[in-house]
């Protein structure tokens, strides 16, 4: 069984063309995808909630 695709968080910034500042805004409304703190504080952002995410934005969008 493959590990889930964890994206790095430039990585997610440059997908959904974000600013770094931008997106710790929308985190602390409770509104950006979930995020993973690794060990060695790291943050990462599995593929599949970042998706999750862009589906729940487009049908907010409809």
């Amino acid at each position: 069984m493959s590990s889930p695709k964890l994206l790095k968080l430039p990585e997610v910034l440059d997908e959904i063309g974000m600013s770094r500042a931008a997106f710790y805004r929308l985190r602390a409304r409770g509104k950006a995808p979930k995020l993973i703190k690794l060990p060695n504080n790291q943050i990462r952002c599995r593929r599949s909630d970042l998706d999750a995410w862009w589906e729940h934005c487009e049908q907010l969008a409809a």
